[in-house]
This record gives C-alpha cells, sequence and structure tokens, in this order.
C-alpha cells in the first residue's frame, strides 16, 4: 500500500530570490557580527520548512518582484519538499552557529551560519540547491522529515519476517 501525497509546487525563480536575499541578511550579518540578525533568518528557515515556502518571509516579495518586471508564470514549477528540507538543514546549522555562539565558541560559531550563507548564494547565483539534491535521495533524514513535518505514514520497506515462516 502507498500513500500519496499532495505535493505544492513553486516557482524555482521564487526560491532563488529568497535564498539570495537571505544570503545577503546573513553576510550583512557576518560582517556587522550581529547574531541577532542570523536568528531571524534561522527563525525564517524554520517557520518555511515547518509551514510551506509561501511562509519564507525572504521569499515574500517575490510575487511583486515577478509581478512588477512582468514575468510570466514558471515554465518549469517544481515540488516544494525539496527546498523545504534545505530550509530545514539551514535552519539546524544556523541553530548549531547560536548554540556555538551561546557556549561562547567565538568566532566559530560563524562557520556553520557562513556555510548556509554559501549554500544561499549558490542557490540564488546557480539554481543548485544542495539540500533539494539531499532530499532527492531519500535517506534517514528524508523520511524522518516527511514523517514529522508532512505527516506521511510509515511504510516498512523490508520484511523482517523469516523465509521459512509463512
Amino acid at each position: 500500500m502507498s500513500s500519496v501525497i499532495r505535493v505544492r509546487t513553486i516557482d524555482p525563480r521564487g526560491q532563488r530570490f529568497g535564498a539570495g536575499v537571505s544570503a545577503i541578511t546573513l553576510v550583512v550579518g557576518i560582517a556587522l557580527d550581529l547574531p541577532v540578525v542570523a536568528a531571524v533568518v534561522g527563525v525564517a528557515l524554520a517557520v518555511s520548512a515547518a509551514l510551506g515556502t509561501q511562509w519564507f518571509l525572504f521569499g515574500r516579495p517575490w510575487p511583486s518582484v515577478r509581478g512588477a518586471l512582468r514575468l510570466g508564470a514558471p515554465l518549469n514549477p517544481e515540488p516544494e519538499l525539496g527546498p523545504r528540507f534545505a530550509q530545514a538543514l539551514g535552519a539546524a546549522f544556523i541553530a548549531i552557529g547560536l548554540a556555538l555562539f551561546a557556549t561562547g565558541a567565538t568566532p566559530w560559531f560563524w562557520a556553520p551560519i557562513a556555510a548556509v550563507a554559501g549554500l544561499q548564494t549558490l542557490l540564488a547565483v546557480s539554481g543548485y540547491c544542495l539540500g533539494c539534491k539531499l532530499y532527492g535521495l531519500h535517506w534517514f533524514l528524508p523520511e524522518l522529515f516527511d514523517r514529522l513535518v508532512l505527516r506521511v505514514p510509515v511504510e516498512p520497506r523490508t520484511s523482517l519476517r523469516s523465509p521459512s515462516a509463512r
């Protein structure tokens, strides 16, 4: 028995736009040594991962930008699950950085936050989303993400019955 999940599709250009704005915000926070800026981005990523990309604070201006530039609908909309998983990973890395900050590990706490800024920049510039690719592998964490966030029922992939037991 397989479960079917209704998946919302998104404009990948909007995702790139939001990634660019959040990357710029993180770089400014790093340059000005303002961990609170990283915390704001982390919360925005966590909310979007939990509730859907339409709630991503840094991507909210995209529909207005798209309208002002008179861009049409996306030619290739994509499912939002990969980007949501990527945002959950980004939020987790920022949380790790902020935990390091709380323990006094300065300036090392900026390393995981800078990694998020770098990956957001990569997405904004090239369209390549590492977190989305990791989601596509469907290893343990994406399945856990699906169960917790999307409330997908657990389906066993292997049978633990003995071949002799019928």
